[in-house]
């Protein structure tokens, strides 16, 4: 353990780093790749919760902007991640990492309650606990609920993966070549600058409650390893030494 830097952590995985190149549904490439990655620093002793978004099969937000009711493009966009959430259980599973899934919605039949004192002992024994169906509200994100689990669980951080953006830019590097990328920021900054991290209420959270954030991306192997082996890629947000 003294080589990790963190002992307990949060991992956001938004819903497209599942979907690989085709850029929609699940792409069983990616995923396992993924897999290997978290199998890699679990052997190592870190406890390791994921929360998965679902944008890979549906959007609320979009829903809602074409006419949808909100609540109920919401509730979609839940039943979306819990569809990621049971494939990346699979993935792990099926190279020798336990894991359970536990959902803010109750379906018993596919996954655990929401239980934090259940949650914690999962993770003190060792196994990956992945987090589903959102908070169980509508408006709220995946980002919001990775804040807020990771508060529960008392994590050291969260890490942020990315498909396609390695950090923080103070505008889209896509769009404009001479893009300034952030080594480090505090969540006011943030705040303030409107920066497209995660929305302003997660920022809230983990700024209220002291939880560094690390933005990095997903798709250069071993990635993972490298943040949680305290190497400085990506932006890290909110003063984590």
């Amino acid at each position: 353990m003294s080589t990790l830097k963190y002992k307990r952590v949060v991992l956001k995985l938004s819903g497209e780093a599942l979907a690989g190149e085709q850029g929609f549904g699940i792409d069983p490439v990616t995923i396992q790749s993924i897999a290997q990655q978290i199998k890699e620093v679990c052997e190592l002793g870190l406890e390791t919760a994921l929360v998965v978004g679902g944008g890979n099969i549906w959007r609320g937000a979009s829903g809602a902007n074409k006419g949808m009711d909100r609540a109920t493009a919401d509730y979609m966009g839940m039943l979306a991640t819990v569809m990621n959430a049971l494939a990346l259980q699979d993935a792990l599973e099926n190279i020798g990492v336990v894991t359970r899934v536990q959902s803010s919605v109750e379906m018993r039949q596919f996954a655990e309650p929401y239980i934090r004192r259940r949650a914690i002992r999962h993770l003190e024994k060792g196994r990956v606990v992945i987090f589903a169906a959102g908070t169980g509200n509508p408006y709220f994100s995946t980002d919001t609920t990775a804040a807020l689990r990771a508060a529960e669980m008392e994590a050291d951080a969260i890490l942020m993966a990315k498909k396609g953006v390695d950090g923080v830019y103070d505008s889209d590097p896509k769009l404009n070549p001479n893009a300034k990328k952030y080594d480090k920021l505090d969540f006011l900054e943030v705040l303030n600058q409107g920066l497209q991290v995660m929305d302003s209420t997660a920022a809230s959270l983990c700024m209220d409650n002291g939880i560094p954030l690390v933005v990095f991306n997903l798709e250069t192997p071993g990635n993972i390893m490298r943040v949680v082996m305290g190497e400085e890629i990506g932006t890290i947000v909110g003063g984590a030494e």
